[in-house]
Order: C-alpha cells, then structure tokens, then sequence
C-alpha cells in the first residue's frame, strides 16, 4: 500500500471543522456508573423532524418516525381525529405538505419506503469479496476500544498515556484479523500512518476523492457505525469542555474508521470506482425532505395533538378541594413522572396532607464522595457544574470509615482473585460449595433489600453562614414554598433497587446525574433545620416556624417504600409525627404498587411488586419513565385531584411570587428541568422509533465492558440508549413515543423573553422537538407557542350537550 499522497496543510483548518461538525452530531453516552437519559438528536435540534430523518436515512438507514400502521390504527379508532390531521396539516412548515386530510390520509396509506443508508466503503468492499467487513471493523475496533477505555474491569489493564489515534494504530500493527480475512499488510499501513489523527483524515479524503460538500454527512456516517463507541468517546469531549477544556478521542476514532476506509479502497479500487463515485455524488449533495418524511411528521404532529387534547381535557376537570388550615405533612418529590402515581396516592391517604414537586437534586449542585471512598459523585444534572462538595460521615465516624476501607480493599483483592488466569479454574470447584447457601437466598430473592444508609452527610469545607442563607432562600423559593410550613416537610429524592441490572442507574435520578437522590435532600433538609440560617431567611421574608422539621428521604420506585432519613436531625417531639408519617406512606406506597400492577407484565397485585426488584431474571421490574408525555410548571391545585397516570413531570410553580423577582424560577425551570426532561422524553422517542440506532437492544444479551458500558453479544459495537425491554412489553409498545407538552402557567410575555435569551432551548421549541403551551389563571392550556417567538390560542372543540335524565 502506498502512503505518499499528501494534503496542503491549508486544508487541515476545514477537515478539523468538518471533523467536530461530525463529532456534534453525534450524542453522548454517560458510563453506567451514572448512567442518564441523553436526547439522541442532540446534534440535530437546529432542524426539524422531517429534516432530521431525511439525514438519518441518509447516513443511519432509520426512520425518525413510528411505522404507518402505528398511526393508522390510532385514526381508525377515533384516537387521533380528522382534527388532528387538520391542525397537524396547518402546522406543517414544508410547502408540499399533502393538500387535505383526504389526501393525508391516502398518504398515510402508502406503503413508505424504507430506509437505506448510503453504503461505506466497507460496505462495497463486502459485495465485492463477500467478507463481512462493517462486522469485522467493529469486532476489531470494539476489542481494541473496551480495552482503552477500560475502568477497572480487565485484570490485565492496557497501556495507558497514548491518545486514542497512536495507541489504536499500535495496536493494529499486532492485530493479525484484518490480513487473515484478506486485507493484506493492514499492520504496515497502520504503522506509516501520519502521526497526527488530521493529517490522516486529510490523506485519506484526498485519496477516496472526497470534495468538501461530501463531508458532513459522510463524516457522520462513519461516525455512527461505530455505534456507542463514538457516543461514549462524545461523552469524554461533553466532560471536558464542561470544565473548559477539550478532548479530541471522537476525532481520533474518525481517523481510525477512514484508515480502514482507505485501506480497503486501495484493496479495491477498480472494481468499486464506480459505485463510490455514484456515492459520493449523494453526499455531496444537499440533504432533501421527500414526502415520506414530510407525511410521516405530520402523522407525529397529530399523534401529539390528539394527546394534547386528551391533556387539556384533564386539567379542564374540576379541582380538588382545597383543606383549611395548615398540613400536618408537606412531602417534597422528584419532577420524575414516577412521583405523580405516589403522590397522587399519598394525597387520598389524608386531606391534610400536601405534596410538592421539585427537580430532584433538590438545588444541591453537589460534588459527593460516599462513606469510605474516594470516587467522586456528581450527584447534579449533567449539563451543569457542581458548586459544592459533600462527604458522608465527618470525624465521629474515622475508625468505622477506616473499616470500610479494608473491607472493600478485601473484597476487590478477592475477587481479582477469583478471576486471575491461574486460580479461576481451581476456584469454582475448591469453592463452589461454600456459595450454595448465597446462590440459594439469592436465587430465591431472601436478601434484604439494601438501602442506602451511610452516616449523615455534610458540606466539605463548611459553608459560610451568608452562604447557606442564600442557597436556602433561592431552594424554598423555587420550591414555591414560602409560607404554609407543615410541622413535617419530608424531603424525598429517589433511586431504585434492582438486581442484576448494568442500567440501574438509568433508574435513579436523572437530576442527580444518575444516582439515587437521597444525598441531596438529606443535605438540604440540615440546611433548612439550621437554627442560623432560619434566623437569616427571616430578614428575607421567609419564616419557617419553630415547630417545622425537614427529613430528607428517599422513594424507592421499584417497590414503592419510603426510607425517612430522621435520624440525622432528632427530634423527640415529632415522633408521634414522624410515626403517623410513616404509616401515611407506607398506605400510599400499597395503593401505588396497585396500580403500577395493572402495567406491569406477571403482576396481579401490588404484592408482586416488590419481589421483581429482587429477581434476577426480571428484565422489567419497573417501566421507569415509559409513556412520558408532559411536563408541568403550575400550583399543585391546577393537578391535584385528577390523575395523570404517571405520565406527566409535576414541578409546583407560583408564578405570581416569582414575577416580583424578575421570573428568575422561570427561568431555571425552562433552562435546566424542561432540557433534562426533553432529553428523557426523547431517549424513549428514539429508543422507540429507532431502536436498532437508539436503543441498546436486547437485555438478555448484554455483556459489560470495560466497567463503563454494555455490548449486546460478547462483542462488537458499544449500545447506548435504552434496551427493548424498557419501551416494550414483548407483545405491545408501552412507550408512547410524542415528543414532550410543556404546560407552563406563566405570562406569556415572561416566556418569549426567557426563549429570546437562550437560543438553544428556543430551537427544541421552534422545531418542535418539544411543545410549549401557556396555561391561564384557571389552570387550564390557554395558548400554545407557534414558533418565531410567536403565539396562537388553544381552540377547544365544541362541548357535547349533555343528555338529561329521564324519569
């Protein structure tokens, strides 16, 4: 193989553009130590739906939308209406939209072309001498990458200090694979590649005569057949440029894929000219909208539409009835759609109970170490930085911690043990008796579930006074809870207890960076129980009564059972509260166990719930955020009393307080929870539509590499998304995939102000990957925002008349 075509370095500056284009195209996966919802079309919010699956038919080979038949069956059934069509149709942006409902409907009834990506060059080489080469390259490129990323799952750890470029083309010089099935002197070609990953990716498009125009989708292309390999590798660049700085592995991983590009061309020049030349024709070409992708997003359009009618027709019901005087307990959840279905219940156990939602990190942007360890937690939403830092346990507690220590070094040293190449094949059979008794309890789900239980957290360094003020005033306040003080106000984050699971954080909190939440509400409720800082919240306004005690807590959403969190601030005088708390919850947690039983597969009643946590054969022990459909920022009264059946975030706003601070809540609503549940709501969207892209595939057949992510087989490409398993019941879809309705009761002028500011939030709302709608003082949706800054009113369909009673 040749290696004398050269690049001018005048080019290098437009291939490293082309390259990060590509590499922001692509959306990031979080390991699964902290593994959280990620918006797959992240890279495209700047475009619409019919736009972004015109790309990714282009360079994926997926739709962007469910099958027709999933549509069709929804309008045959009077579920989405001619209405719905019609308003769908009227909002559609593209001038050759279909003229009428009648012709939407005929379109519909097409038989949709389906997608086909344009072919690699591996792809032509396959054709050409029947090796399967987009399987090798990511047998092989997997292989190599679960090593270089590995966390401490290999006992036999690669070399570290290289960048991903150099160590992967030291590694290819040993891989003896690609020249066994054909590809002669790979190792010498990978070996006098240029040193620097650009002037490679700059040979390369030189050589496969590549022009400019051809490299944005072509880039991305080779991008995505890496699967989650590049998603993890935009994850180290999402990190780095978080605290400032930059990462270029993505880069390097593109370099590596066009080295197998090149290499395979010079392979097969002759024969293949041709058809790469028709291919490259393609991508050089602008990316066109045709009338599958047109009709297939005024379909979504109207599936939307008619679940946001259904929505408005809930918050038109009546309210509840409001009680007198003051609550006996305020409980504090989540956002999580989760929280609605407990809360809910826990609200019919006793009228003078009061329930409050809020982002569950509970404005904690903390930075945690657990007790005994040195990892750091970022136990914050993932697009922000942490602003303080927090340790369990403190002085009182060295020697225990100190035991801890051993006792996890022991653990770590044995099971190296167990698996070192030498004494793994003696073990099983010297050992294998004494693990009976564990197997058999295990097998049989007799453990216990364990619940988080390390010593009372604490702020490491100590905040100031002033400071402690002022994060509590700025909580309460967003809280909306500035008055009306319970004698109890329970704290209570979230987090879920399951077996046998890689993606159990994908369970926790979201907010909390994927862990459990119980560390920032255990740390917000000291804040608001210090004697100091209540004395300073009055100079602002706030009186939180003497008699008032904040417990941090935590939900456990696979069974529903409440942990209070007491113990770290006694108090005598509220036990008889905290006791009659704990029964109110634990009644709440049975009515919310019934009625997830009536979803979930193999359950008949709320008993069965909690044994699936402890089962390790339970590929779905909880739907976790399936059928998220809306988000809403409104007074608790504006939901209360009417059942949104877990499908909705409920995050208590008062807007009217906040206007008098210059709608800064409002802000922070619609810049930090909206994009964190846009980005939940659309990782089920595209695990649903496009799970062979989106989705990680088939529980039962993940393996975990590397400690940081799950292959589906024991090898091959990396999976991001969420397994089927989590969106189907293995009969029906229990995802419905519609992007999220943002119900917000808020001056409308307030915000078209906040989307005017903050361009990126303005564009998920302009190209409607997610929908804003304006609720008025009655609670009910009032105005939905057009785009362009732009709103329309709501047009509610005329009421039937009711039928009179006869005698």
């Amino acid at each position: 193989m040749s290696t004398d075509t050269k690049t001018t370095a005048a080019d290098l500056p437009t291939l490293a553009s082309a390259a990060d284009a590509a590499a922001r195209q692509i959306p990031p996966l979080w390991p699964l130590a902290s593994y959280v919802a990620v918006n797959p079309y992240l890279g495209q919010t700047g475009e619409t739906l019919a736009d972004v699956s015109a790309r990714l038919s282009r360079v994926g080979g997926v739709a962007s939308a469910m099958p027709r038949a999933w549509y069709l069956k929804r309008i045959a059934a009077g579920e989405i209406t001619d209405e719905d069509l019609q308003a769908a149709l009227d909002a559609a942006p593209q001038a050759d939209r279909p003229a009428d409902v009648a012709a939407l409907k005929a379109a519909a009834n097409e038989v949709r072309p389906e997608p086909k990506a344009l072919p690699t060059l591996a792809d032509l080489a396959a054709k050409i001498d029947g090796t399967d080469w987009p399987a090798l390259i990511a047998e092989r490129f997997g292989a190599w990458a679960g090593g270089y990323f590995d966390r401490g799952q290999a006992l036999w750890a690669a070399p570290k200090g290289k960048s991903a470029w150099a160590a992967y083309c030291a590694h290819a010089t040993h891989d003896l694979a690609p020249e066994i099935m054909g590809l002669k002197g790979f190792g010498s070609f990978a070996a006098e590649a240029p040193d620097k990953p650009v002037e490679a990716i700059a040979r390369a498009v030189e050589r496969l005569g590549l022009s400019e125009a051809a490299l944005e989708t072509y880039f991305h292309q080779l991008l995505i057949t890496l699967g989650g390999w590049s998603q993890f590798a935009r994850y180290e660049l999402w990190r780095a440029e978080l605290a400032d700085g930059t990462d270029a592995t993505i880069t390097d991983f593109l370099a590596i894929r066009l080295l197998w590009e090149e290499a395979l061309y010079l392979r097969h020049e002759a024969a293949l000219a041709s058809e790469w030349a028709a291919t490259r024709a393609v991508h050089e070409a602008p990316i066109t909208v045709g009338a599958p992708e047109i009709v297939d997003a005024i379909l979504q359009e109207a599936a939307e539409r008619a679940a946001q009618r259904g929505l408005a027709e809930t918050l038109d019901l009546p309210p509840a009835t409001p009680t007198e005087g003051r609550a006996l307990l305020q409980a504090a959840f989540c956002i999580d759609v989760r929280s609605e279905v407990f809360r809910r219940a826990l609200e019919s156990v006793d009228p003078s109970i009061q329930t409050l939602g809020f982002a569950g990190f509970f404005g904690v942007f903390a930075k945690h170490r657990r007790f005994g360890s040195d990892v750091d937690e970022l136990r914050l939403p993932v697009l922000l930085n942490p602003t303080v830092t927090s340790c369990s346990g403190g002085h009182d507690h060295k020697e225990e911690e100190l035991a801890k220590r051993y006792t996890a070094r022991a653990k770590r040293a044995w099971g190296r043990f167990k698996l070192a190449a030498v004494s793994s094949f003696a073990f099983v059979e010297a050992m294998g008796p004494v693990y009976v008794g564990k197997l058999v309890r295990d097998a049989l789900g007799l453990n216990p579930a364990p619940v988080p239980n390390d010593p009372k957290p604490q702020f490491d360094p100590a905040l100031d006074l002033e400071t402690r003020i002022g994060a509590a005033e700025t909580v309460l306040r967003a809280m909306s809870l500035t008055d009306g003080f319970a004698r109890v106000i329970v704290l209570a984050g979230h987090g879920a207890n399951v077996v046998n699971n890689p993606h159990a954080s994908g369970l926790h909190c979201g907010a909390c960076g994927g862990f459990s939440g119980e560390v920032n509400a255990r740390l917000l409720a000291a804040l608001l129980n210090d004697r100091e800082v209540r004395k300073g919240l009055v100079g602002r306004g706030i009186t939180v009564p003497e008699d008032t005690l904040f417990v941090g807590a935590l939900h456990d959403t696979t069974t529903d059972a409440v942990t209070l969190y007491d113990a770290d601030t006694p108090s005598q005088s509220h036990a008889a509260d905290l006791k009659t708390a704990r029964q109110w919850l634990a009644a709440a947690g049975a009515t919310t166990r019934g009625e997830r039983a009536l979803r979930l597969p193999r359950a008949e009643k709320e008993g069965d719930i909690p044994m699936r946590a402890r089962d390790w054969a339970e590929v779905r022990p909880e739907w976790a955020l399936a059928g998220c459909k809306a988000f809403i920022a409104a007074p608790r009264s504006r939901t209360s009393g009417r059942s949104l059946e877990g499908r909705a975030f409920l995050h208590d706003y008062d807007w009217k307080q906040d206007g008098e601070n210059g709608f800064g809540v409002l802000e922070l609503i619609m810049t930090a929870p909206v994009v964190v549940a846009s980005w939940i709501s659309l990782q089920y969207y595209g695990s649903t539509v496009a799970p062979q892209l989106f989705g990680s595939g088939n529980k039962l057949l993940h393996n975990v590499v590397g400690g940081f992510g799950a292959l589906e087989g024991n090898g091959g490409l990396l999976r991001g998304g969420l397994p089927w398993q989590s969106v189907h019941d293995g009969e029906r879809y229990i995802h419905e995939p519609l992007r999220l309705s943002v119900c917000i009761e808020a001056p409308r002028e307030a915000m078209t102000d906040i989307l005017s500011r903050h361009e990126g939030v303005r564009a998920l709302f302009d190209n409607r990957w997610l929908h804003l709608f304006a609720m008025d003082e009655e609670g009910r949706i009032a105005h939905r925002y057009s785009g362009d800054l732009t709103w329309e009113p709501v047009v509610r369909p005329a009421k039937r008349p009711k039928l009179e009673a006869v005698a």
